[in-house]
């Protein structure tokens, strides 16, 4: 069997990968877990050297790796090029803070008596990762993971090969030892074959539901540490008291950000009935002027989705929903067979039977609903089965604050559209996965909290 790396904008195959067989799998396992003895006891001056390095080098071929992206997932340019930068920013923030974080606590206990809690590696640690941020989701993972003494085994998307064999190039370029970092192209039956090797001690999984309940069954199987970050369907609220121009511009934004193509996106966008209509008007004004185009064009806000399975299932979507009596406000047209282009959609009057209300819509499809009050913008916005992120739009900050802990996400952004940020913790609830990423959570997710007792 085979993996293609394929152009979704113009259609044609860029290159064509054998998947590893048994013995390149052994052979990246055994080398893993000898790198590992070692590299566990390395001192976090030269990790931090090494992961610096790292940085360097993905800032220094940005255009390089930036169009590997754009050429294998449709990505636009621009929007490459800012996720190579941010894998360097995140490169830079754990080889600053790591040893902080990782640093021994001491415990002064009441009898007088004191304790240590260490944090120390586990080992080989996998990571099954998708395809809509290439390299981040990748980096998000691995530089935290590297710095705490792990090493790293990548289980990528299957249409972005490439990006998942210039990952181990960066990190194999940067200096780190051999076997520090590793990319495997295999199948789902190998990567099930792997979370059972006891040679590997986690799993992380950023991915649809579907994958990451078969990969936490499999890792529960095991007795494995296993992390998700699965789908969402964030909410966008927008008070009465909002500044609804800012918020209209921003919601475009957060809607059409890797065109509608990420997990914490912007999806349901609830507005309080007295600023809907305005709030609506500037919406599809904004949309309109997005500029569709060659993804390695500069000037194009978006082109197209990462493959023609993916526009035509969310065209379903949208049927469906019309069907069930949503209202198509702009879009909404079929996609042409075997192509991975699709326009940019808003739905209104989503009725609750509807995929528009319920279901996750991964792509450039927004909906939007009136609420009579900030009571219903709350319920609807907790009437899910995801609970990754969500935006909230008030004046009144300390409003907005009492209103921020009412929602089941992981995360609430006031006035900002959701991001990830190497500072903050990063991950959901409910269906949209457990444990965290980034910031001091996300270093210490795959170390042995250990504590020594000082008698």
């Amino acid at each position: 069997m085979s993996i293609q790396s394929i152009n979704p904008f113009t259609g044609k195959l860029l290159k064509e990968y054998d998947l590893y067989d048994e013995k390149q799998i052994e052979k990246a396992l055994s080398l893993g877990q000898e790198t590992f003895q070692s590299w566990r006891k390395e001192e976090f001056k030269k990790r931090k050297e090494l992961m610096l390095a790292a940085a360097a080098e993905l800032q220094e071929n940005q255009e390089e790796y930036a169009l590997l992206i754009t050429r294998e997932m449709g990505k636009v340019i621009q929007e490459s090029r800012a996720e190579i930068e941010k894998c360097a920013w995140v490169c830079e923030y754990y080889a600053e803070k790591a040893e902080e974080f990782l640093s021994a606590r001491t415990i002064s206990l009441p009898d007088g008596k004191k304790a240590k809690v260490l944090y120390q590696p586990l080992g080989i640690v996998l990571a099954v990762m998708p395809w809509n941020f290439p390299f981040w989701q990748v980096f998000r993972f691995a530089a935290p993971t590297l710095m705490a003494g792990n090493v790293g085994i990548l289980k990528h998307a299957s249409n972005v090969p490439q990006c998942a064999l210039a990952i181990q190039r960066v990190f194999e370029n940067a200096g780190f030892p051999k076997g520090t970092f590793q990319s495997l192209l295999i199948d789902s039956k190998a990567t099930n074959e792997l979370i059972a090797d006891p040679r590997v001690k986690a799993v992380t999984l950023t991915g649809s539901e579907k994958a990451g309940a078969a990969v936490a069954s499999s890792a529960g199987n095991h007795i494995k540490k296993s992390l998700l970050e699965l789908g969402g369907s964030d909410p966008f609220i927008v008070l009465e008291d909002a500044d609804v121009e800012k918020a209209a511009k921003t919601a475009v934004k957060a809607r059409m950000i890797n065109f509608g193509q990420s997990c914490i996106a912007a999806k349901r966008f609830i507005v309080v009935e007295e600023v809907f209509e305005s709030f609506l008007e500037a919406f599809t004004e904004e949309m309109k002027k997005l500029k569709s185009g060659n993804p390695e064009d500069d000037d194009a806000d978006f082109a197209c989705m990462a493959r023609p399975d993916l526009a035509k299932e969310l065209y379903e979507q949208v049927k469906k929903s019309e069907e069930a009596g949503a209202k198509i406000i702009l879009g909404g047209g079929k996609p042409a067979e075997g192509k991975a282009a699709f326009e940019p959609t808003i739905l209104t009057d989503n009725p609750k039977n509807s995929p528009a209300y319920s279901e996750e819509l991964f792509g450039p499809v927004a909906t939007i609903f009136r609420v009579k009050n900030e009571k219903e913008a709350i319920a609807l916005a907790n009437d899910s089965e995801f609970g990754l992120g969500g935006s909230l739009w008030s004046q009144d900050l300390k409003r907005a604050e009492l209103l921020a802990a009412e929602i089941e996400t992981g995360a609430v952004f006031i006035n900002s559209m959701t991001a990830s940020n190497p500072h903050l913790p990063f991950g959901g609830v409910k269906k949209s996965g457990y444990g965290r990423e980034l910031s001091q959570e996300g270093i210490r997710e795959f170390v042995n909290t250990k504590t020594v007792f000082l008698g």
